[in-house]
Order: structure tokens, then C-alpha cells, then sequence
């Protein structure tokens, strides 16, 4: 493991610009596509009809079998980051087949299992996009939802909770037919945001990675630090937590409750993937890692976290990193590796009708450990569409 290594250079070819494609076409018509999303902050989910575009030639149009939920997804209908537009329709753990493809397309065919996550533009020029690394355009990336879409008359974008959605070929995956669609689509989120630091940070064979939280993210963590080969420890605050840990394939659990098992930790991880999104003390953690460890935070607290003593980082040479998402290529990296070592989410399937009970779980941790929506569930599209 190497802490604070450069950025690797893009695991696919770059997207760069590219002119319009001489005599490129749509195909057919734009199609209505059934939805669930909110109309307003204390609206809840209910049924919607979406207006999907007309496809381009550089465009995929995908059936929706599965959508993952998220815990972003609760903060945005709900209003509660600021900033949503309404209605809204969330999702961006998306998992389907491909129902048409642009006249230009010729990496994906209809029929094939493809995957959308949490974005499905960027500038494309600029020198993140051309490093691979979209989820850090410099120019800020379209977002699978509620993001106004620069190429498609600044009309906003509406996610994965629907029938259809139409996305630039170059922002659509590839599943690899070993993996459960189902349990596929938290990996578009929840998965690629673990596993894009522990491959920055070149996690491998004798590492040691704590993981804080066992949540969404923090059970994903687990499972793809032990394929890397890694010695996994979480650190919880619940004793109910303990035996699922061990489940889910960790060799070890810290109470961090526990001032005597805390201490006994003390400079034996090499890194750690910090999921919890409240506001908690990290100092008690920088004391648990190794000289030249690193702390990277994925969970995003709404509320001011305590601060950090510069001290623990400097008596280590310890960093003290955040990470988002994964870009195209990390992605399909993601994937690929998950297929090859059988890695998947552990999941809860959900009825249309069951999201607003699955919000309220979610808020409340009642979850095992990512629900995903069947989208067989939803009603047939209006006549008039709402978005």
C-alpha cells in the first residue's frame, strides 16, 4: 500500500471531445416511462410519468430492471442538502437492459445487461475527464438526478426509480453476466465508493483495513478489502453489529465504545474507510494506524464534525483523505473485479409501493444492507408526463 500515491492514469481510454458524427440520426421517438418520485419536500414518493428523450446517436436507451437506493436519495426528495427542484425523481444505482441504441453507438447492442450510476455527463475536455476521473470535472459532472443536462436543453435529470432511461454511451456500463443484476445495482454507488480508495491507496495482500460504520457502504468495504486480500477490522458502536461483521467476512471487531479495546488497537491498521455520515470524533481513530496510514471519509455528516487534532496526523505522517465516487473506467474496473471475485451487495428487494416505508428504514438503520426496487413494481406510464 502506498498513502497519498499520484493519481493513476485512466483505466480506459480517455473520453475526449469529439465533433458530431456526419449523418448521425436519432432513433424513433422519445417514450414515456413510468416513475416514482417526490413533487415536493414533504411529499413522499408517489407515481410519476417521465418524458424521456428521443435518443441520440451517441445515445443507449435502457430498460430498468433494478434500482438501488440510496441515503442520498432520501436527502434529495427530501429537500434536506438544499438546492432539489422538484418533482424529482431519484436513483443512481441503475441496472437494466438495453432497449435501443444511437445510430453511432457500437460498443453496446439491445439486449445487452448494462449498469448507470451516479453520473451521466462531464465536460469531457478538461484535465480530470481526460484522466479518467469524470467524478472530478472541473467544469462539475451531470448527475444521474436532479442536475440540469448542458447537451439536452438544460432539462433537468430524473434517475433510476422508472421504466426507461436514455444515457450518452459513454456514461453506461458493462455488467458482467456472473453478477445478479439485482445485487449489481448498489454496486454503482455504494460499491465503486469504497473500492475507488482502497485501489488508490493499492490496498493488497497483508494490509490491514479498518472499516467505521456497517452500513451500505461500510458492508461493501468489508467485502472488497477482504477479495484485495486484506486483514479487515470494523470498528462499531454497536454490540449487536459484532456477529454480522463476522459474517460478512471480517477478522475482527472493535467495540469503539470501548476505551480498553480502542487502546488495544493502537497503531495496527494500515487504513482506514471511514462510512458514517454523523458527526463523530475521528482523533480516536488516527491513534489505530500505522506510521504513514491514511483516513480516507466517505460518509458526508450534515452537521459540523469535531475537530481534528493536526498533532495525531503529524507524530505519523498520517493523511487524512475524502474520496467521491469512481469515474467511468474505475467503475467498469469495479465490476469487473466484483464478477471475477464474487462480490456482490446483500440486498432487500422493495415493491414501488413499499418506498416510502423503505425512507423511513433507511433514516432509522433498518436496513440489511442496501434496498433495491424492483421496477416490475411500477404502474404503466400517464397519458401526460410530470417531468
Amino acid at each position: 500500500m502506498t498513502p497519498g500515491r499520484p493519481v493513476p492514469p485512466p483505466l480506459a481510454k480517455p473520453v475526449a471531445p469529439e465533433a458530431a458524427t456526419p449523418g448521425a440520426t436519432a432513433v424513433d421517438g422519445g417514450r414515456p416511462a413510468a416513475a416514482y418520485g417526490a413533487t415536493s419536500p414533504d411529499s413522499g414518493l408517489v407515481p410519476l410519468t417521465l418524458a424521456r428523450r428521443t435518443p441520440q446517436a451517441d445515445d443507449v436507451e435502457i430498460a430498468i430492471e433494478f434500482c438501488g437506493l440510496c441515503h442520498s436519495d432520501v436527502h434529495a426528495t427530501r429537500g434536506e442538502w438544499g438546492g432539489s427542484t422538484w418533482p424529482l425523481v431519484p436513483g443512481h444505482e441503475i441496472v437494466g437492459t438495453v432497449s435501443r441504441v444511437g445510430s453511432a453507438v457500437a460498443d453496446f447492442a439491445v439486449g445487452d445487461r448494462v449498469g448507470v450510476g451516479c453520473l451521466v455527463d462531464s465536460c469531457r475536455h478538461c484535465e480530470s475527464c481526460l484522466d479518467g476521473l469524470e467524478q472530478y470535472c472541473e467544469n462539475g459532472m451531470t448527475g444521474t438526478y436532479g442536475a440540469v443536462d448542458r447537451r439536452n436543453g438544460d432539462a433537468v435529470t430524473q434517475g433510476g426509480y422508472s421504466s426507461s432511461i436514455v444515457v450518452d454511451r459513454r456514461y453506461v456500463l458493462r455488467v458482467p453476466e456472473s453478477l445478479a443484476p439485482a445485487s449489481a445495482a448498489p454496486l454503482l454507488c455504494a460499491g465503486v465508493t469504497t473500492f475507488s480508495p482502497l485501489r488508490h491507496f493499492e490496498v493488497e495482500d497483508g494490509d490491514v483495513v479498518g472499516v467505521v460504520g456497517l452500513g451500505g457502504l461500510g458492508h461493501m468495504a468489508v467485502k472488497l478489502a477482504k477479495a484485495m486480500g486484506a486483514r479487515v477490522v470494523v470498528f462499531t458502536t454497536s454490540e449487536a453489529k459484532v456477529a454480522a461483521a463476522l459474517e460478512l467476512g471480517a477478522d475482527e471487531v472493535v467495540l469503539s465504545r470501548d476505551g480498553d479495546a480502542m487502546a488495544a488497537a493502537n497503531r495496527t491498521i494500515d487504513l482506514i474507510i471511514d462510512t458514517v455520515a454523523a458527526p463523530h470524533d475521528l482523533n480516536p481513530y488516527f491513534r489505530t494506524l500505522r506510521v504513514d496510514g491514511a483516513l480516507f471519509q466517505l460518509g458526508l455528516p450534515s452537521e459540523p464534525m469535531p475537530p481534528v487534532n493536526p498533532g495525531a496526523l503529524i507524530r505519523r505522517r498520517i493523511a487524512y483523505a475524502g474520496s467521491l465516487i469512481g469515474g467511468i473506467a474505475e467503475t467498469q474496473e469495479m465490476l469487473d473485479f466484483c464478477a471475477e471475485h464474487g462480490v456482490a451487495a446483500e440486498i432487500e428487494m422493495v415493491r414501488a409501493d413499499q418506498l416510502n416505508e423503505a425512507y423511513d428504514r433507511m433514516v432509522a438503520g433498518d436496513v440489511k444492507y442496501r434496498f433495491v426496487l424492483d421496477t416490475s413494481t411500477l404502474h404503466a406510464p400517464a397519458k401526460e408526463a410530470h417531468a
